[in-house]
């Protein structure tokens, strides 16, 4: 058992990664990719939850809160980044530190993905790493992610 417990959250159309648009997501799978972060941080508990439906994320936020015991939320909305004003209330009613990431760079593709309602009340944002974006979220995380002020390297 990890000192730590982190959720690794993914919405809509995640599970098709490995076969959606493999030039804009790459080859792995969502297990893959959970695979690779309970590899890479062994003294991590991980609980990975999947779902296409919005209202599920929301309860699996809220059971993760009030079940206790996890250190924060690396979340991956999909696109629900977008639009989803109930997924960013959701995030702001919780304490648990969320840092979103994106696996593509949002802000070097259409403009409909330039903006998301979910960033003001995240912990930070990480977008355009491939899928070390979850890695660097979960660091972001165990090492309380960046301060006012600090740089924030993004690569297109």
């Amino acid at each position: 058992m990890g000192t730590h417990s982190i959720l690794v959250l993914n919405g809509p159309n995640l599970s098709r990664l490995g076969k959606r648009e493999p030039e804009v997501y790459g080859n792995r799978t969502l297990d893959d990719i959970n695979r690779g972060l309970s590899e890479a941080f062994p003294e991590v508990t991980f609980e990975f939850f999947q779902s296409e439906r919005e209202g599920e994320l929301l309860e699996k936020l809220f059971h993760c809160e009030d079940k206790g015991g996890f250190t924060g939320i690396v979340l991956n909305a999909g696109a629900l980044t977008h639009y989803s004003i109930a997924l960013r209330d959701a995030i702001q009613a919780i304490r648990l530190p969320v840092v979103e990431v994106h696996i593509s760079n949002i802000y070097a593709r259409e403009a409909f993905r330039h903006h998301s309602v979910i960033s003001e009340v995240c912990k930070g944002v990480i977008s355009g790493f491939g899928v070390n974006s979850y890695h660097l979220g979960v660091r972001a995380i165990l090492e309380g992610g960046p301060r006012v002020g600090d740089v924030v390297l993004q690569l297109k």
